[in-house]
């Protein structure tokens, strides 16, 4: 256990960032995964926002990598184009 002052806050502080952060990234994963159960085009482009928001605010507060946040938001469109019939193969497959 800490002996400082300063250590015992810094435990206590560190343990509420946690907290806050895991609830963060939770809610963020579930929205993800409600957006990835969508099959209405409709539905899907109304919710598309709010979730790039939730995943831009979350990389914003360094709780996931940036780049991580690009390649989510990557496969939410892909996921949306797929509902609307657009290809979205890549390069290879040809």
């Amino acid at each position: 256990m800490a002996n400082h002052k300063s250590a015992i806050k810094r435990i206590r502080q560190s343990a509420k960032r946690r907290e806050r952060n895991r609830y963060f990234a939770k809610t963020m994963r579930n929205s993800i995964r409600e957006f990835q159960e969508i099959t209405d085009v409709k539905e899907a482009e109304e919710r598309l926002p709010q979730v790039y928001s939730q995943v831009d605010k979350v990389a914003k507060r360094n709780i996931i990598h940036k780049k991580k946040a690009g390649n989510i938001k990557s496969s939410l469109m892909k996921h949306l184009n797929s509902l609307k019939g657009i290809y979205v193969g890549t390069d290879e497959e040809e």
